[in-house]
């Protein structure tokens, strides 16, 4: 596992280099061939190429072919740009391995590898199809490839989902979803010395829209709104006439979509010259509990059968998985490796816990894969 994880670490893939996230596409699909899968490349014009990779079911007279597939959810791209190995070389410390993209996510991306390897070894592969989806522009919003992994989605009878897991090992239940939005002001400029009465100053009208955002985020608990980026003026003797805000908004609960939407795009101008410009939205769906309830039960048991005493856990962060709970498919997330320093330096893998991970995997497969008279 350590070695076929540092060939994939050492294959560079960052969101939009094209040519190195095809590399990782077609270093997959060979590991995935070499188990017995289907393996199709699905390009596209801008983006990498995305890996479907299929294994048959188990053929057998009294199990019904052709049931829904069970889908795994992966993403080769990575936050770090080609390059990064030389300061952030692949290497091993106190049980530790550590490289860009190691932990979000090719530890997990290994983990299903293994796991259907270990499924194969102990003739378990499961009565249902299992069929893994590696997206290419995960880090990014899934924009490129979402169409595929939605109808992925609607074909299969559960998600599982191999991003990295939560603190100590957790499975992710739940996820909050996300949007972006724009917030432009435009007014009107001036001499700030000479006639600062004339102008309207943008960035002091963009202030008071955000200050206003700020208490209706904090009214409603679970809802988070982040203000990141800040544009506006040219010169400190110039009333401004253009400043623009980027935000973040991550919301709990499906319905909270329309409440935030609302609330963007019902806003007024404070200074009766000024005009407010809204663009953006909510573009991944929360992943709510319900969804991952059954699933989680599932590996709960399965994993005290492994000597595992698993636990649940919420994020803000999205995933793909957002988007095949959203179609109402039951989903779990944080099948991957367990570790620390996701998008950071330090990111890195606990090496014992990548047998367990790819062993948990194997059991969940091979659980929900079974004929109705077996469960």
């Amino acid at each position: 596992m350590l070695r076929c994880l540092r060939q994939a670490v050492e294959i560079e893939s960052p969101t939009h280099c094209q040519p190195a996230v095809n590399r990782l596409a077609r270093f997959f699909g060979r590991e995935f061939q070499r188990l017995g899968a289907r393996v199709r490349l699905l390009p596209h014009p801008t983006a990498g190429s995305a890996v479907i990779a299929e294994f048959s079911q188990r053929r057998a007279a009294s199990a019904p072919l052709n049931r829904k597939p069970l889908l795994v959810l992966g993403h080769l791209d990575t936050v770090w740009d080609v390059g990064t190995l030389r300061r952030m070389p692949f290497k091993m410390s106190r049980g530790r391995a550590y490289g860009p993209g190691i932990l979000d996510m090719k530890s997990g991306l290994v983990c299903g590898l293994w796991a259907m390897a270990a499924l194969q070894a102990t003739g378990q592969v499961p009565f249902a199809p299992v069929r893994f989806f590696l997206n290419a522009d995960e880090e990014t919003g899934s924009h490129a490839f979402r169409r595929e992994l939605e109808q992925e989605a609607r074909r299969a009878q559960a998600v599982l989902v191999l991003e990295p897991a939560a603190e100590g090992g957790a499975l992710k239940t739940s996820r909050k979803g996300v949007g972006e939005f724009q917030i432009t002001v435009r007014g009107r400029s001036a001499h700030a010395g000479i006639n600062p009465q004339a102008g309207v100053n943008a960035i002091v009208e963009l202030a008071g829209q955000i200050l206003r955002l700020q208490k209706f985020a904090q009214a409603h608990p679970g809802l988070t709104l982040n203000v990141g980026v800040i544009e506006g003026g040219t010169r400190a003797n110039v009333v401004p006439e253009l400043a623009r805000a980027r935000l973040d908004v991550r919301i709990p609960r499906r319905r909270d979509a329309r409440l935030v939407e609302h609330q963007l795009r019902a806003l007024k101008p404070i200074h009766p010259e000024a005009r407010l410009e809204i663009t953006g939205g909510i573009n991944r769906p929360p992943l709510e509990r319900p969804m991952s309830a059954a699933l989680w039960q599932q590996a709960h048991r399965l994993g005290r059968v492994l000597g595992m005493e698993l636990k649940e856990a919420s994020t803000g962060g999205g995933s793909d998985g957002n988007f095949t709970a959203a179609l109402g498919v039951p989903t779990l997330d944080g099948l991957g490796g367990v570790g620390d320093g996701a998008h950071a330096r330090h990111e890195h893998v606990i090496v014992a816990e990548l047998p367990r991970r790819a062993a948990l995997l194997a059991a969940l497969l091979a659980s929900l894969g079974r004929r109705p008279s077996e469960k």
